[in-house]
């Protein structure tokens, strides 16, 4: 399962599952353009890929324009080569009832956990089609699979992404470009951390496995959709819940 020769862009690299994503893509001998709104953590991902020997491009993104993501794609191509594969991992959430969510919330949780997923898949598009070939793969969550109370706009959001891969799936498999999507479950990230004790430890205790996955399970999924393992997958969904769901 090895990733030599290509170069991947990362969404959301500067933390979380985005950075476990991009240092995963490098340790398997990807180079990686990491993109993220967060100037100061990017450069911490840079410096990590780079010391396994990979190249790496730290781009200042806001995955919410469409002109910035262009942009940031255009950058990559000039300075890495063919975008071989995209994963889409920007995310972000507020856990609130939905009556309490005032109308500037829905706009961001619509257009950071999905606009941005469209904006930069049509932006890789074209250079993938021209080459046919090409992987995109999107992170999306198991709220949008089965909802998740307090997340209602969010797992709309995220089941629109869900919607959008198997489609786009349909539409460019004639070009070899093959997109699939990664589901986790409640993961060890700074969005998690951030919630009440009493809602983590419910969480854990409903898991079969008795635990939350770490960013780096969740990367191992991304992974493998973007290896030669997965050359015959598209339009598919995995979930890495540790059992909390267990969808067909």
């Amino acid at each position: 399962m090895r990733l030599d020769g290509k170069n991947i862009i990362v969404t959301g690299a500067g933390s979380g599952i985005g950075k476990a994503i991009a240092l995963m893509c490098a340790s398997y001998g990807a180079d990686v353009s990491a993109a993220d709104l967060n100037s100061e953590a990017l450069k911490l991902t840079q410096v990590e890929i780079e010391k396994l020997g990979r190249k790496c491009m730290a781009v200042t993104t806001d995955v919410t324009n469409f002109e910035s993501v262009t942009a940031m794609v255009k950058q990559t191509q000039d300075s890495l080569g063919q975008i071989d594969t995209l994963i889409n991992c920007v995310g972000w959430d507020i856990i609130e009832p939905f009556w309490k969510n005032p109308i500037e919330y829905w706009d961001k949780v619509i257009d950071i956990n999905y606009k941005s997923v469209v904006y930069c898949s049509r932006a890789v598009l074209d250079g993938m089609m021209e080459n046919k070939a090409g992987k995109i793969i999107n992170i999306s969550s198991d709220a949008g699979r089965g909802g998740s109370s307090g997340e209602t706009v969010y797992a709309g959001a995220k089941g629109g992404v869900i919607a959008f891969t198997k489609s786009l799936a349909r539409e460019v498999a004639r070009y070899n470009i093959l997109v699939n999507c990664v589901c986790p479950g409640p993961t060890n990230t700074p969005l998690y951390q951030g919630q009440p004790e009493k809602m983590r430890q419910a969480l854990e205790k409903a898991i079969p496995l008795k635990r939350v996955a770490e960013p780096e399970e969740v990367a191992g999924a991304a992974v493998f959709f973007a290896s030669d393992l997965a050359s015959f997958i598209t339009g598919q969904i995995i979930s890495v819940s540790g059992g909390l769901t267990l969808y067909g």
